[in-house]
């Protein structure tokens, strides 16, 4: 990370963070405040993004890679072997990397090539958690330690996680990465039982609850990113593709979530350019609701950080006993 960061100094960062320009006739909005009560959302806005072509690294990216350079512990070495599956995932020597999704690389920007109306375009496209409206990632996860915030965010708890990656099946976008000798496990089964801990954007939940702006939207020199209350950015995101005479995506995948994008050309065209690869999601248009039959469950996901303390307690309890046996055999010695 040390090395990543050299190539931006923070008095780029803070330029860059600073900087807006309108390049298109649907007006620039002031930014909505990300200490709005109730459900947010954000936008992501195709036509202002240039991938930050002129920086080794998008100013997103960067930004991210920043806030949460410090959120992942250093793995235990060895890293136990799980049973029955042998694969460790471990990224703890690979956190420069930044064209894909990656426990320590929450956002990335794909490049996409298209022919348009006869004529080619290239259009920049951020990726990174949607934050669904009605999670299954939330919904099955075992210790609750997926949950859907009320202000939107779905948010990973790491000190409650295994690991397990049932939230990375059930995405339609596979969008969770799991890092391997991290996290509660260890302390539990770590032959049997979890691989580590899931990571994804939390869309900065921390910086939320202090009345700040998600690094990514912060971070963008061109405003292509807006974060405020739902119905708002909704209806920011249906002006603006009327507007351009494009399309909007996020309204209806999934089942809905709490990100939009709009652009100028279809998403069709864009999926076109993207070759499905681990960390590398696509953005089909056909993404029906994963796991509808759990929507009855849907109250109970926004109970589940109740649920995850719980469960905690009981694996804390648990440990913290393993521990104290250990020490009373070494005394005994």
């Amino acid at each position: 990370m040390r090395e990543h960061r050299s190539k931006m100094s923070r008095r780029s960062f803070l330029k860059i963070s600073a900087g807006t320009v309108a390049l298109t006739g649907v007006g620039l909005p002031k930014r909505a405040a990300a200490r709005e009560k109730g459900q947010l959302a954000t936008l992501i806005d195709l036509s202002l993004c240039d991938g930050c072509a002129a920086l080794e690294t998008p100013a997103c990216v960067f930004a991210c890679k920043t806030i949460n350079q410090d959120k992942i512990p250093e793995p235990v070495d060895p890293i136990p072997e799980p049973w029955p599956r042998k694969t460790i995932e471990d990224w703890s020597k690979k956190q420069h990397v930044s064209d894909r999704l990656t426990p320590y690389n929450f956002i990335y920007v794909h490049k996409a090539l298209v022919v348009d109306s006869g004529r080619e375009r290239i259009v920049y496209v951020p990726r990174r958690c949607m934050h669904c409206d009605n999670p299954a990632c939330a919904t099955i996860c075992p210790f609750s330690a997926n949950n859907k915030r009320p202000n939107g965010a779905v948010v990973i708890d790491q000190g409650l996680c295994f690991g397990g990656a049932k939230c990375k099946d059930v995405c339609p976008w596979e969008i969770p990465q799991r890092q391997s000798g991290v996290g509660i496990y260890l302390h539990v089964l770590p032959g049997f039982m979890g691989n580590g801990v899931m990571y994804k954007c939390d869309l900065c939940v921390d910086r939320l609850k202090e009345g700040k702006t998600p690094g990514c939207i912060e971070a963008c020199p061109r405003q292509a990113m807006l974060i405020g209350p739902r119905r708002e950015i909704e209806k920011i995101a249906e002006e603006r593709a009327r507007a351009m005479n494009g399309f909007i995506y996020g309204k209806n995948e999934n089942g809905g979530t709490s990100t939009f994008y709009v652009s100028p050309v279809s998403f069709e065209l864009i999926n076109e350019t993207i070759q499905k690869k681990p960390g590398q999601p696509d953005m089909k248009t056909d993404v029906p609701r994963r796991m509808a039959k759990t929507d009855k469950f849907g109250d109970a996901v926004l109970a589940a950080p109740v649920l995850g303390i719980a469960a905690a307690g009981a694996l804390g309890w648990y440990a913290r006993r393993k521990e104290q046996a250990k020490k009373e055999e070494k005394d005994n010695d």
